[in-house]
């Protein structure tokens, strides 16, 4: 049965991967964004308590980096708990640039502007979804409660203590604590617009908010373990939920003071359910069948056996490394709640010259690499392989010849692994995009993610996709936040052929794939823009 369900997944990401070339179907899909879903999900009939609104002093992207002048560790409150997450997933507040993109003219009206979060989501989607469920010794009635991103609050969906259905779905879960987090993913907030390339983007899109969690967690002074390898139906239940539509991805531990919970204290309840019904704006929810397959068979429970997963890890790569400026720390001194505050998509706005420098581009690697990590219930003792690497397209960086390379963090170098393209690097890469919001020629260096899906779905099972992809997005999310500390643009994009570009980096005849690309460059500082600050 799992040996079925790996099969499912290979040929979506196949199909993933080769969608430059052979589209998914449906074919000549067209985006209803008059009957588009709310970004924000409600429930409207549920009671709302509000949130603390202060955001601490935090740590720099530095002090992270190094572990030096950060808080002790404690346990949660309810004032870190939503410091996390406002910063993380919360509005922050509205932006408005002028510039040369399509929509810039109807931003300016209410019903289209852009509203920041710290956190980057594939389209702006924003598809994650939160529940804390409180047990008997939190701040909080015990209960099950939502959080609402648009005004940072709590809805309270049922009042009693069910973390024994939490800690039954968790299973692998030694060490329970008193409240759980969960982060679940509604596909329809993507779909409608991705429609069956939604689940590849939503499972990096979750891999973001958790790289943020790794961020703000030791900021914060609070311990986090994220477990991915659990069963969701129990928690689909719990939630009122259609498995179908929208399911529990990760779990996380909430201990708000430190004292371990006994696992037999509260036995799980299945008659219990959340009954609220939540919002929809859409009046036509559509399905999509290789979503729905697709995910059916990574949510099949994952028993991995840590002492074999070094062999889902990238491989060691030959030729002579080539040695990068030391990362430029002091730099990256902004507080984390400032960069995560001010963090944006690029969307076309990089302008060149000056370029990029080979030490800002080291510096981003850097800080980038260091998310590369997976989940508490499938990681050994002495923290296990990576299971992504990095790659860079150097296409106009100072101190660098163009080419593509591999970057080693252990070396803080880079391996060569392709001359510079006939015709120059940003023919190529324009060449290899797809779509219409970026001119290669502007941009500096363009990072590629990539990791070795057919060797983690044998190690890690049918689930192994989801926590590569969740790499995949923390990642991305750590260089975001480094870009930004270093005044650089950052733009997430989806858009290559990943065939191509998978054989510019000589990657042909293995089994490792790109993933996710990263454009890296500068902004034009002379720019007309507003952000205001909620």
């Amino acid at each position: 049965m799992q040996q079925e369900a790996i099969e499912v997944v290979r040929e979506y990401t196949e199909a993933v991967f080769r969608r430059a070339r052979t589209p998914m179907e449906p074919l000549n899909y067209e985006v209803d964004w008059a009957d588009q879903p709310s970004r924000h999900k409600s429930y409207p009939d549920a009671p709302r308590l509000p949130l603390p609104a202060e955001l601490p002093d935090l740590p720099s992207i530095r002090d992270l980096h190094t572990s030096e002048g950060l808080p002790p560790v404690t346990g949660w409150s309810l004032a870190r708990l939503a410091a996390l997450l406002r910063l993380s997933y919360g509005v922050l507040d509205r932006r408005l640039a002028v510039n040369w993109n399509q929509d810039v003219a109807k931003r300016a009206h209410f019903e289209h502007a852009v509203w920041g979060r710290g956190t980057a989501s594939g389209g702006g989607m924003y598809p994650v979804e939160l529940y804390l469920v409180v047990g008997p010794d939190g701040p909080l009635l015990p209960g099950v409660y939502h959080y609402h991103t648009g005004t940072h609050v709590l809805e309270r969906l049922l009042v009693g203590d069910v973390t024994g259905t939490v800690r039954a779905a968790l299973g692998v879960d030694t060490t329970p604590t008193d409240s759980y987090l969960l982060a679940g993913i509604r596909f329809w907030k993507n779909s409608f617009k991705y429609n069956s390339f939604c689940y590849h983007v939503v499972t990096q899109d979750l891999g973001a908010l958790l790289g943020s969690w790794d961020l703000l967690a030791p900021a914060l002074g609070v311990p986090l373990r994220r477990l991915l390898c659990f069963d969701p139906a129990p928690l689909e239940r719990l939630l009122g939920l259609d498995g179908d539509a929208e399911s529990v991805f990760a779990v996380v531990p909430v201990d708000w003071g430190g004292t371990a919970v006994a696992a037999t204290e509260t036995a799980a309840d299945t008659d219990v359910r959340v009954w609220y019904p939540a919002f929809e704006r859409s009046c036509r929810v559509r399905d999509f069948a290789a979503v729905t397959a697709v995910h059916r068979a990574a949510a099949a429970p994952a028993v991995p056996a840590p002492d074999v997963v070094d062999a889902a890890a990238p491989r060691d790569l030959p030729g002579a490394p080539v040695s990068l400026p030391a990362a430029q720390l002091d730099r990256l001194s902004r507080p984390l709640s400032t960069v995560l505050a001010t963090r944006s998509s690029s969307f076309g706005r990089f302008r060149r010259p000056p370029d990029l420098t080979a030490a800002e581009l080291g510096t981003t690697l850097a800080v980038a690499a260091a998310g590369r990590r997976y989940p508490a219930d499938v990681k050994r003792p002495d923290g296990g392989p990576e299971l992504t690497r990095l790659w860079v397209f150097a296409n106009h960086v100072e101190g660098l010849p163009g080419g593509s390379y591999a970057y080693c963090e252990r070396r803080h170098a880079l391996l060569p692994a392709g001359p510079e393209p006939d015709g120059g690097m940003a023919a190529f890469l324009q060449q290899q995009y797809f779509l219409t919001n970026y001119t290669m020629g502007q941009v500096g260096a363009v990072l590629a993610i990539s990791g070795r899906p057919d060797a983690v779905l044998d190690v890690l099972g049918p689930r192994g996709y989801r926590i590569l992809n969740a790499e995949v997005g923390s990642v991305a999310q750590r260089a975001y936040c480094a870009a930004t500390a270093l005044d650089l643009g950052c733009g997430a994009v989806l858009g290559f052929d990943n065939v191509a570009m998978n054989t510019a980096l000589g990657l042909d005849g293995t089994d490792e794939r790109t993933v996710l690309f990263l454009l890296l460059g500068r902004h034009p500082q002379a720019t007309a823009d507003v952000a205001y600050r909620l």
